[in-house]
């Protein structure tokens, strides 16, 4: 297939670093904060130390680009049923040893990986293509914020929103710049408790929630959440418990949250795939904890994946997998039984663009 843009790739100049008195540069953009002599590159491997400045070697280049559901984000209250054009990098700045795009995430080899594409390029296809929005995904756009950041500017240009798919990893700093650029954001909150994220992530769980924490009370950002449950690890009765009533008590009733199954990968193959049993039941602790809005994914379940009206209980978005079967709220997203406007952004639904996956190439191979 031709692709249908061509440009160049380059290291580009990259932002939230200072100089230390020991001749390093310190990385200001994640809490890794990452200290380089010359040529090292940081723990996400894109931002590098060149002579007496930081580039991001990413910048312009993709592993791919793909027209999704949105609901493959998974973002079930902003605008359902419409497509996303999702594309990522290279690199990570966690290292999840059940990382399930770690052929993507841990990359070394981008020169091959990765098609060329310039911010405008990417609206330009958004639109070409007719997606909603366009998402930063697959990897974690925050070590590409600056490519995100442009990217997010030309697709509001164009009249296209923009999808943050993250881990939420990300300094005071850089924050407020980059969710700028941002309409709608799913956290991945991996676990409840710092042990998990140290020794299963190499991060900390505390900048996760104040990044969570930040968004819902501070920015405009759609935000739901994933926890991807893995037998043994973060799956117990008492771990759900508590981080669902964090998210009520923190949060609020009406922030999304999406549990999802495991599948043994990377480094984490000695684990049994989530039982559905697992998510049925952490859904009804959360519901229980006072969460509204509780999600299964990775799994078909009906029930799991319906959204109901938060007031009357009628099942206003009935879901299996990504494709949805009725439809019962108005433009503005109010309840079409009992009036209730529900939490998120909708507008008027047509045909819904359901579970396709539709590879697409923008730029000549690098």
């Amino acid at each position: 297939m031709k692709p249908e843009f061509s440009a160049p790739a380059q290291d580009y100049p990259a932002r939230w670093w200072h100089w230390l008195d020991d001749g390093r540069i310190q990385c200001d953009l994640c809490p890794r904060e990452c200290r380089l002599h010359a040529d090292q590159r940081g723990a996400c491997f894109v931002r590098e130390r060149r002579g007496n400045t930081m580039v991001l070697s990413t910048y312009g280049r993709s592993s791919g680009f793909c027209i999704d559901p949105i609901e493959k984000k998974p973002l079930n209250h902003f605008y359902p049923g419409s497509s996303v054009l999702s594309f990522g990098t290279a690199g990570c700045n966690l290292a999840c040893k059940f990382c399930q795009n770690w052929d993507i995430s841990k990359s070394r080899d981008m020169d091959r990986l990765m098609d060329q594409a310039p911010p405008q390029a990417i609206a330009e296809a958004a639109v070409r293509h007719g997606a909603a929005s366009v998402a930063f995904t697959y990897n974690d756009p925050v070590i590409f914020a600056e490519y995100a950041i442009d990217t997010a500017a030309a697709c509001h240009e164009r009249g296209v929103r923009t999808v943050a798919v993250t881990a939420g990893y990300i300094s005071p700093p850089a924050r407020r710049e980059f969710y700028a650029g941002m309409d709608a954001a799913n956290v991945d909150l991996k676990a409840f408790s710092d042990d998990f994220y140290i020794k299963l992530t190499g991060g900390r769980l505390a900048p996760v929630l104040d990044t969570l924490s930040w968004l819902r009370h501070e920015s405009q950002v759609w935000l739901e959440i994933t926890t991807l449950l893995i037998p043994g690890a973060n799956d117990s009765t008492e771990e759900v418990a508590a981080m669902s009533q964090w998210i009520y008590r923190e949060l609020g009733p009406d922030v999304p949250l999406h549990f999802t199954a495991f599948h043994p990968d990377y480094k984490l193959r000695d684990r049994a795939a989530t039982p559905a049993a697992t998510l049925t039941r952490s859904r009804q602790i959360a519901r229980d904890a006072g969460l509204r809005h509780v999600y299964t994914g990775n799994i078909h379940d009906e029930a799991g994946g319906t959204t109901y009206c938060s007031a009357c209980g009628v099942p206003l978005i009935i879901r299996d997998w990504y494709n949805i079967r009725a439809y019962r709220l108005d433009e503005a997203g109010a309840c079409q039984h009992c009036g209730h406007r529900l939490a998120g952004h909708f507008g008027k639904f047509g045909t819904p663009f359901g579970a396709r996956r539709i590879p697409i190439r923008l730029g000549e191979r690098v």
